[in-house]
Parts: structure tokens; C-alpha cells; sequence
């Protein structure tokens, strides 16, 4: 049976993912979530991938220019279960993105941190723009951004870290070739290196989605 004919991609609810992200996913949070789905075995939930707005304002200025700002979104998530056959994940990824009818320049990010190069978009053909800088800002002590920051709370003793990550860009739509002219990022060369997996063997307790 062929990957085609054994999963399917479908849009579902955002809450329908919290537990995967939750308890499945290395950042242990639920992001913003505009756009949500689920890879499925039959009836069995197997992955789920979400996209949401950026938290940066600075970010959705500057990847194609402020007048475009609103077209951008962000790759926030993306967890599937381990032990599934090669070439799934892109399936999932590229399926994903032919669902979506809107104009949308969608950014995301490989934690260099965790030794992630973002194999999965260069195999989805993602334009690899570079790495960005490690920082700190501030942010809650769960790890949160800034725009969840307590402004009660001390800013100095309250700055987080943040690892240099790759930065990929990806354009869905019909304007998508006027998205491409815009781009201010220079495209470079895809990175290279050994991936590391994180543990995602934990089992969600409800997989099964009824349509």
C-alpha cells in the first residue's frame, strides 16, 4: 500500500491538537493557531501540524515588506508519531499547504539548539533564508514570548534566551510570484548536518477523530 493510499491529510479543529503539542511536542505549549491538521491512518490520528500568527510584528514587516505584513504566518508546529515510514512527514507537509486557499507567506524555524536543520523543508522546497542571531528578550519563565510578559514583573530578572534558528519561507496562493519578487531575505544555500530526534513516543489517549 502506498503512503498515498494509506494516510490522509485533513483540516481539524485547533483544539484537537493541544494534547500532541502539549504532551507530545518538545516545546510543551500551545502556540497561536489559525490553521490546524491532522495526519490520519484511517480514523487514527498519526500527526498534527499547525500555522498561526507570528509573534514579531518586526518579522512579518520584514520578510516581504510592511505592506505584506498581514500575509504572513508562521509554521509553528509540526509532531507526527515515531516509526513512520520514510517520506510520510514531507507527504504530510506538502498536503497541508496544497489545503490551504488562502494568500500566505509562511515562515519556520529549525532549533539549531536541538540539532534540527530542517530536512523536512528542503525535501517540501521551502527557501532557506538563514539563520538568525541568538538573543534574549523577555519572557515568562515557562519559556513563553514576550507578548505574554507580566508587566509587573521585574524585566531584568525575567530575560530568556533564545538559540540562532533556521529561518525557511514558503508562499501559498495566487500571489505567490509577487510574494517572491517582495522577498527582502537573500535565499542561500540549504544547512547541512546531523539531525537530532527528540522523544516523541508519548501516546495521545484520544487519536480517533469522527468526521
Amino acid at each position: 500500500m502506498s503512503i498515498k493510499e494509506k494516510y490522509k491529510v485533513n483540516s481539524i479543529e485547533p483544539h484537537q491538537t493541544y494534547e500532541w503539542l502539549l504532551k507530545k511536542h518538545y516545546a510543551k505549549r500551545i502556540p497561536s493557531i489559525s490553521y490546524a491538521f491532522g495526519l490520519f491512518e484511517g480514523s487514527i490520528l498519526k500527526g498534527v501540524m499547525t500555522i498561526g500568527k507570528p509573534a514579531s510584528p518586526s518579522l512579518c514587516d520584514g520578510v516581504c515588506g510592511k505592506q505584506f505584513s498581514v500575509y504572513v504566518y508562521e509554521l509553528n508546529r509540526l509532531c507526527v508519531d515515531e516509526g513512520l515510514e520514510k517520506n510520510v512527514l514531507s507527504y504530510f507537509v506538502s498536503n497541508c499547504l496544497k489545503i490551504i486557499k488562502d494568500d500566505l507567506i509562511i515562515v519556520s524555524y529549525a532549533d539549531k539548539q536541538m540539532n534540527h536543520n530542517g530536512y523536512i523543508y528542503q525535501a517540501t522546497n521551502w527557501i532557506y533564508t538563514g539563520a538568525t542571531k541568538e538573543r534574549t528578550d523577555i519572557g515568562q519563565e515557562d519559556g513563553t514570548h514576550s507578548r505574554h510578559y507580566d508587566k509587573l514583573i521585574d524585566k531584568k530578572a525575567n530575560r530568556k534566551f533564545r538559540s540562532s534558528k533556521h529561518r525557511y519561507i514558503f508562499f501559498v496562493g495566487k500571489k505567490s510570484k509577487i510574494f517572491l519578487k517582495e522577498l527582502k531575505y537573500k535565499k542561500q544555500s540549504y544547512p547541512k548536518g546531523i539531525n537530532s530526534r527528540y522523544d516523541a513516543s508519548y501516546k495521545p489517549k484520544v487519536q480517533t477523530i469522527l468526521f
